[in-house]
C-alpha cells in the first residue's frame, strides 16, 4: 500500500481577522499542516524479527491474527484484550509459560465499540463511547453476564475511545477525550478524567483540558497520578509536543488555549465570557514533559520491577505511541519508556521500535495496547495486524514486585474541602447584618421545580435579594449538606456579582465569566464543572437540601478564574457585612424520561 502525503506548504490557520473583543489586538499565525499516512503493510516473520529493543531484551509474538487488538488488561487467568472494530473482548491463556498465547482466543464478551478494560476484585470493566459494563470474572476466567452501570457518557466526537482504571482509593477513572481538534466545548466532561464509584451511580470530573488521555495510571511507588496527553494537530510538523502530565484534582491542563509549558494555542476563538488566553493559561498546569508532536500516546503502564524485567524498571511507565499522520516525517509507531527516578520523570526514550519501514513510508503494526504480564514480560498490541507482542529479558530477575500505589496521595487532593460547614456557618462569612434571599420560583423550605435539577432542564433558579447600600459585590454559593461522600456538595460559586445588581435571571450560562451581569465570575463545583450544577441527589434518597447562600462584601474580589469556593471564602474573610439564604429541596424517586 502507497502512502497518502500531502503538503499544504505554509497554511493560514488563524486569519488577520481574528480580532480579540476584549484586548482588540489582531492575531495571526502561520504553520505547516502536513499530513503523512504510511501505508499498512503485512506483519511478516521477516519484519517482525527487524525489530529492535535494548541490548539484553528479546520480542517475539505473543498472539497474531487478532484484528483490531486495543486495549490489554492482564488478569490472573489470562491476557484480555478489547476489539473496537469486532466489538469484542478476547481472552487469551499461556498455561505453558513459553511466552506465546495457547491455541484460539476465546470471546468473553460482546458490546458494539467496547475499548476500554479495567480488572478489580475479579470483575471486569468495560467501556463503549456512551456506557460502561461491569461483569464478574469467573472461575474458569470467562465473564458473567454484563451488567450496564452507565449510560450516559458524553459523545464520541473526533476523540471516542473511552478508556478507564481503578484507583488506589477505589473508585473508576474514566478518560473522556475531547470533540475536536481544539474548541470550545459545550459539554463539561468532555476533555476530562472523570472519577465515579465503582456503581457508576455518582461521578465527578476529576480534572479537565486534557485533550485525548488514553493513557494514565498511578506510580507504584508514590501512587501519585500520570497521563499521557494527545497534543493538537494542525498546529507544524514539531507542534504540539505529546504531553506528560502529573494529574491533580480540579487542576485545568491547558488544553484547548494553551500547551506545552504555556504557549498560546492561536488556532481557538478566545474562551467564553470574555477571558483571554493569557488568563487562561494562568491558571493551566504546564506538561511536566514532552514529546516527539504528533506521536499519538496510547495505553500507559507502569512496571513494578522483577520477573522478566530487570529491577531498575520498577516504576518506570511504558507508552504505546500508535503513530502520526500529521508530520511530513512520521513519528510514533513504537513503545517509549519514561525513565522515573525517585517518583520523578526525567526523561522519555524509545524502547520498542522498528515497525516503520520502507524509509519511513510504510508501518507493520501500530501500537495501542500496553501491560505487564504476570511474568514481568511486558504486552504490546498492534491494532492494524492484530499482533500482541511479548517483550522481555534474556534473563530472570527474581519475582514480580507486587505493586499496589500508596493511596494516600489521592485521598489528601480528595478530602479537600469535604466535611466542613456550610457557608452560612463558617467563620469566614461572619457577618453583623442580614439580608433577605427569595426567588419567584422557589419559596423556603419548599421543593425545587424539576427543571432546576440535572435529571431534567439544569437550567439555574432566578435569585433575589435585598439590596445592602455598602455593598461593592455579592457572592452566590449552593450547597447540599446531604450529600454522600462528598459533604456539602458545591453547586454553585457566583462572585463580583456587581453591588447594583440584586437578582439574577433564570438560566445563566455556564463559564466562568458573564458579559450579563457584566463582570460576575463563577467557580468550580464539587462536580468538578463552572457555573450551577443543579440537584441531582441518587434516585429514592430522602429530600437534599439545597442552600443558596448570599453575602454582601465591601470589596470586589481578586481571584483568578474558575476558583473554588474554599478561595473565594477565603478572600472575602472579614469582609462580609450581610448574609442570608434561601433554602429548597429535592427528591427524585422514579428514572426521568428521555
Amino acid at each position: 500500500m502507497k502512502p497518502i502525503v500531502f503538503c499544504s506548504g505554509l497554511l493560514a490557520i488563524s486569519a488577520a481577522l481574528a480580532v480579540h473583543a476584549q484586548d482588540e489586538k489582531t492575531e495571526q499565525s502561520q504553520g505547516a499542516a502536513n499530513v503523512l499516512r504510511p501505508g499498512r503493510v503485512d506483519a511478516t516473520p521477516e519484519r517482525m524479527a527487524q525489530l529492535k529493543v535494548p541490548a539484553g531484551f528479546t520480542v517475539m509474538p505473543f498472539a497474531t491474527q487478532l484484528k483490531n487488538a486495543r486495549i490489554l488488561a492482564v488478569g490472573p487467568d489470562g491476557v484480555y484484550v478489547s476489539r473496537r472494530d469486532q466489538g469484542d473482548v478476547l481472552l487469551l491463556r499461556d498455561a505453558d509459560d513459553d511466552g506465546r498465547a495457547d491455541g484460539e482466543p476465546q470471546t468473553v464478551a460482546t458490546r458494539p465499540g467496547v475499548h476500554g478494560l479495567a480488572i478489580h476484585d475479579r470483575k471486569m470493566f468495560m467501556a463503549t463511547v456512551k456506557e460502561i459494563f461491569v461483569a464478574d470474572i469467573l472461575p474458569d476466567g470467562k465473564l458473567g453476564e454484563p451488567r450496564m452501570i452507565v449510560d450516559d457518557l458524553p459523545d464520541g466526537g473526533q476523540h471516542p475511545n473511552r478508556t478507564l482504571a481503578v484507583g488506589p482509593d477505589g473508585m473508576l477513572y474514566v478518560s473522556v477525550g475531547s470533540t475536536c481538534n481544539a474548541c470550545n466545548e459545550t459539554n463539561p466532561e468532555h476533555a476530562t478524567l472523570l472519577r465515579m464509584t465503582r456503581d457508576g451511580k455518582t461521578r465527578t470530573i476529576f480534572a479537565s483540558g486534557l485533550r485525548n488521555t488514553i493513557g494514565f495510571g498511578w506510580h507504584p511507588r508514590t501512587g501519585e497520578l500520570w497521563g499521557a496527553d494527545h497534543g493538537i494537530d494542525m498546529l507544524g510538523d514539531n507542534v504540539q509536543a505529546e504531553e506528560l502530565n502529573r494529574i491533580e484534582q480540579g487542576k485545568l491542563y491547558g488544553w484547548p488555549h494553551v500547551y506545552g509549558e504555556g504557549q498560546l494555542n492561536p488556532q481557538t476563538a478566545p474562551p467564553p465570557g470574555g477571558l483571554t488566553r493569557e488568563q487562561w493559561a494562568s491558571i493551566s498546569t504546564p506538561m511536566m514533559l514532552g514529546y516527539t508532536a504528533h506521536a499519538a500516546p496510547m495505553q500507559m503502564a507502569f512496571h513494578p520491577g522483577g520477573g522478566a524485567f530487570p529491577a531498575d524498571a520498577a516504576g518506570d511507565a511504558f507508552i504505546a505511541m500508535r503513530g502520526s499522520w500529521n508530520r511530513v516525517t512520521a513519528s510514533g509507531y513504537e513503545v517509549v519508556r519514561v525513565d522515573f527516578d525517585d517518583g520523578k520523570p526525567r526523561r522519555i526514550e524509545p524502547f520498542l521500535t522498528g515497525f516503520l519501514v520502507g524509509n519511513g513510508q510504510q508501518q507493520f503494526g501500530r501500537p495501542v495496547g500496553v501491560a505487564v504480564a504476570r511474568d514481568g514480560s511486558l504486552l504490546v498490541s498492534d491494532d492494524v495486524n492484530g499482533v500482541i507482542y511479548r517483550v522481555a529479558s534474556n534473563e530472570t530477575h527474581g519475582a514480580v514486585k507486587p505493586m499496589a500505589p500508596p493511596a494516600g496521595p489521592m485521598r489528601t487532593q480528595l478530602e479537600k474541602g469535604i466535611g466542613v460547614p456550610i457557608t452560612m456557618q463558617r467563620k469566614e462569612a461572619s457577618a453583623r447584618a442580614a439580608l433577605q434571599v427569595s426567588s419567584p420560583a422557589l419559596r423556603n423550605n419548599e421543593p425545587i421545580a424539576p427543571k432546576y435539577s440535572e435529571y431534567h432542564d439544569g437550567l439555574s433558579p432566578p435569585i433575589a435579594w435585598s439590596a445592602v447600600p455598602e455593598a461593592k459585590s455579592y457572592v452566590l454559593i449552593m450547597e447540599d449538606p446531604d450529600s454522600k461522600p462528598i459533604t456539602p456538595f458545591v453547586h454553585w460559586v457566583a462572585w463580583n456579582i456587581p453591588a447594583d445588581v440584586t437578582s439574577l435571571p433564570e438560566g445563566l450560562q455556564e463559564q466562568m465569566r458573564l458579559s450579563k451581569p457584566e463582570g460576575l465570575m463563577q467557580g468550580k463545583t464539587s462536580r468538578g464543572s463552572v457555573g450551577y450544577y443543579g440537584p441531582r441527589p441518587p434516585m429514592g434518597d430522602p429530600p437534599h437540601h439545597y442552600h443558596f447562600q448570599l453575602l454582601a462584601l465591601d470589596r470586589v474580589l481578586e481571584l483568578p478564574p474558575g476558583a473554588d469556593r474554599d478561595q473565594v471564602l477565603a478572600a472575602a474573610k472579614d469582609h462580609v457585612i450581610a448574609k442570608g439564604e434561601l433554602i429548597g429541596t429535592y427528591q427524585q424517586t422514579a428514572a426521568p424520561e428521555r
